[in-house]
């Protein structure tokens, strides 16, 4: 047996026995799952868990997860079984039973959909970074107005590249772009009905409402691989639902996102003379409360986060219960607004932990990797002698003016036209 092939038994090996510990395996059916596992593995085949170790794998990688406050629900997860997709117009078609499946009328659920491993050859990839986003749409020149999300110019441009068109606005809902077999990547519309939106007003302050800002319902993750038992599976989208401080203070509220606090100050009616108004801590808060009373007033999931840092901490007391460690990156735990007034901030004995199953980041495909670094480089220096460095930007000037042309672009896809 070579060294890889030791390695990969090792890694399936310790998961199976994970597994069935946890799942309460009589130790005659693990030795003979374990003994079966280690006969293909000789053979030269990859470990491949079954239709169970799948579903367990993907909920422990989720309550493995550094990085998220809200895994309390972990055992909740949904798993779709998508291993036997070979093509993308397949693909998509899971991708689009995702999205119905997540949104459920606005009671959020949370979702694996898991395609086919590394091993499979079939090579399927999810372009997308979630499977709902915005566009971002570059200045097109020196005094031009930018529009839209601009951690979504590179893909933007790729789907721009790929014959998408959009309105040119502050939302508009990128397509799904995915590819099998190594071959180009393809879009796909998303019907309206599977891209559910949520109005932003807030409940005294009517100015909010008239700055005509809105989030799409489910946030789902869809660039991160899922490994379990040293099986890889590129494309493993997945999603939760909302805390509020995502879209206030972040999505909202970051300079280099939409960046609308100075907006909504004055829709307040705010002072903004000085930084000792203290306008930009009104102006936040006043914008999550609006965040979570527009969503509550459309039925859809959404937790704040004084809740989720609760429920983390019972999360934490059941780990420990059970005798594990959690998994722990502070930095991504607190959340962005009065993270003080939480328990996690107090939390000195937080620590990231190498466990498995696990999510994974992973390279960019290098056509969309070319992109963001001429996004990233390019548009400060092009900008300036009038030119877009950003392809989504050279496409930004004219695309209110083309947008019923661009629509037609969604007879490309194989399910027609986006309804």
């Amino acid at each position: 047996m070579n060294g890889g092939s030791s390695r990969r038994e090792e890694q399936a090996e310790a998961w199976l026995r994970q597994f069935g510990m946890e799942n309460g395996w009589e130790e005659e059916r693990l030795a003979a799952r374990i003994e079966a596992v280690r006969a293909a593995i000789g053979r030269g085949e990859a470990y491949e868990p079954s239709a169970e170790e799948l579903v367990w794998g993907a909920r422990v990688a989720w309550r493995n997860n550094s990085r998220c406050i809200g895994r309390l629900f972990w055992q909740t997860l949904d798993v779709i079984d998508a291993r036997g997709v070979r093509t993308e117009e397949e693909a998509a078609g899971a991708l689009l039973r995702h999205l119905e499946t997540a949104a459920n009328g606005g009671r959020i659920r949370p979702v694996m959909t898991v395609f086919p491993s590394a091993d499979s050859g079939a090579d399927i990839r999810v372009w997308n970074h979630q499977l709902l986003r915005y566009a971002g749409y570059p200045a097109a020149g020196p005094g031009e107005q930018r529009r839209g999300d601009p951690a979504s110019d590179a893909f933007t441009a790729l789907c721009l590249e790929l014959g998408w068109r959009g309105t040119g606005g502050d939302f508009d809902l990128l397509p799904l772009v995915v590819s099998a077999g190594g071959g180009e990547p393809r879009w796909f519309p998303i019907p309206a009905h599977l891209t559910p939106e949520v109005a932003i007003e807030h409940p005294e302050h009517e100015g909010i409402g008239r700055l005509g800002l809105r989030w799409y319902a489910v946030p789902i993750i869809s660039d991160m691989a899922l490994e379990i038992g040293g099986t890889v599976y590129p494309a493993a989208p997945f999603n939760g639902w909302y805390m509020e401080t995502e879209i206030g203070a972040r999505n909202f509220g970051d300079p280099g996102r939409y960046d609308r606090i100075a907006a909504v100050a004055d829709a307040l009616g705010l002072d903004r003379s000085s930084n000792t108004t203290l306008w930009k801590d009104r102006a936040i808060v006043e914008l999550n409360i609006a965040v979570l009373h527009s969503f509550r007033k459309a039925g859809v999931s959404i937790v704040d986060h004084h809740t989720a840092a609760d429920q983390f901490v019972r999360f934490q007391r059941q780990e420990a219960e059970r005798g594990r460690e959690t998994s722990a990156r502070w930095s991504w735990l607190i959340p962005p607004l009065s993270p003080s007034l939480t328990p996690v901030w107090h939390d000195a004995g937080m620590r990231e932990l190498e466990l498995s199953p696990r999510l994974l980041p992973q390279d960019k495909p290098a056509r969309l990797e070319r992109l963001e670094r001429q996004c990233r480089s390019g548009f400060g220096a092009a900008a300036a002698s009038g030119a877009a460095g950003c392809p989504a930007g050279a496409a930004h000037a004219g695309a209110s003016a083309g947008a019923g042309a661009g629509v037609s672009g969604a007879a490309r896809c194989p399910f027609g036209a986006s309804s």
